[in-house]
C-alpha cells in the first residue's frame, strides 16, 4: 500500500519542482556552487540542494555541520540512534512526508547534499527583509533540533531556514506550487482529462461508487472552483 502512495507522491513533488525551479530565488542570481567545501561558508549561512524532488535548505553551524529540517519515517519504526543518524533517503523522506514525521537534525555538509553541489542562496538578495546575525540564526538552529511537526506545504525545511534566518517562516516553494495548482484548476481542459480518466477507468474497472463518484465530483469541483 505504501509503495504506490510514495510513488505518487514522488511524481507530484516532481512535477511540483518543475514547475517552479526556476522561481524559488528570484532577482540577481547570484548563488555560487560550493561543492560541499564547508570552509567557504560562514555560520549562520542559508545553504541550498537541489534534490531530486525538491530544493532542501538547511543553516550552516560551522565545522563542516548543517542543521535541516527533514522529513524521516525511521524515528517511528525504530529508537536505535545509529540507523535513525544514517543519511535520510528519498524513500525514507517521502514515508515521513506522508506520516508527517519529521526531526530537525545535524548533518555534515557531504550528507545534507546528498551528492548535489551545495548552494549559497540568494534570499538576501531577494528579499527587503534584512538577514539576522550570523550567530543569532545558528542559535534559532540550535534551539530547534529535534523532533519537529512537518507538513510539506506549511512546515517545511525552506520554512524552518527563513524562520532562522529572517525570524519569520516562508515558503518560496509552497507558493509557487500552490500558484501553478490554482493555473491548473482555472484551465478548463483539466475538467475533460478527470471527466475522461473517469469514463476511462468505469470502463476498464466497471460501474462501483470508487469510480463513479470521482468521475462526476471531480470534474464538477474543478469546474466551480475554476
Amino acid at each position: 500500500m505504501l509503495d504506490p502512495l510514495t510513488f505518487v507522491l514522488e511524481k507530484v513533488l516532481l512535477f511540483a519542482r518543475l514547475s517552479v525551479f526556476h522561481c524559488i530565488s528570484s532577482g540577481d542570481d547570484t548563488r555560487t556552487a560550493n561543492c560541499c567545501e564547508g570552509s567557504k561558508f560562514h555560520r549562520g549561512d542559508l545553504l541550498e540542494v537541489p534534490r531530486t524532488l525538491f530544493i532542501h535548505f538547511g543553516i550552516y553551524l560551522g565545522d563542516n555541520k548543517v542543521a535541516h529540517l527533514m522529513p524521516d519515517i525511521m524515528p517511528l519504526i525504530t529508537n536505535d540512534k545509529s540507523q535513525v543518524q544514517r543519511t535520510v533517503t528519498n524513500k525514507r523522506l517521502l514515508l515521513g512526508v506522508l506520516a508527517k514525521n519529521a526531526t530537525v537534525r545535524v548533518d555534515t555538509v557531504e550528507d545534507f547534499a546528498y551528492g548535489s553541489p551545495v548552494l549559497l542562496n540568494a534570499m538576501d538578495n531577494a528579499l527587503k527583509t534584512r538577514p539576522l546575525p550570523n550567530e543569532e540564526v545558528a542559535r534559532r538552529a540550535e534551539k530547534l533540533v529535534g523532533a519537529i511537526p512537518y507538513s510539506l506545504l506549511w512546515s517545511n525545511c525552506e520554512h524552518f531556514a527563513t524562520y532562522c534566518r529572517y525570524g519569520s517562516a516562508f515558503s518560496f516553494q509552497t507558493e509557487k506550487f500552490c500558484e501553478s495548482l490554482k493555473s491548473v484548476i482555472r484551465d478548463q481542459r483539466s475538467i475533460f482529462l478527470s471527466a475522461l480518466v473517469g469514463v476511462m477507468s468505469i470502463i476498464y474497472l466497471g460501474i462501483a461508487p470508487s469510480t463513479t463518484l470521482p468521475t462526476i465530483l471531480v470534474p464538477f469541483f474543478l469546474w466551480m472552483a475554476g
